[in-house]
């Protein structure tokens, strides 16, 4: 049997959730290949850790662009009345 097969024999015996954790867990390893970022060495320790991450590599394989901090100050700025400098 060909490693194709057991991959879909083994498929086939999981519950659709962890059908769904399969898929992310391919789009974050294709990502990974595609997008090297110097936090590619951080591994989430908690559930919610481990949930973000997955969004944000999805975001980022996606092509969308992530806030460097300065720009987060200043959308938070503008989101509450007006940036200012200080």
């Amino acid at each position: 049997m060909g490693t194709e097969e057991q991959l879909l024999e083994k498929w086939r015996e999981l519950t659709p959730q962890k059908q769904q954790k399969v898929l992310e867990f391919v789009e974050l390893l294709k990502s990974d290949s595609e997008t090297i970022t110097p936090e590619s060495d951080f591994v989430p320790q908690t559930p919610l850790g481990k949930k973000l991450w997955s969004i944000r590599q999805r975001a980022i394989a996606s092509g969308l662009k992530l806030l460097n901090e300065e720009e987060i100050e200043q959308e938070l700025a503008a989101r509450r009345g007006g940036y200012r400098e200080s």
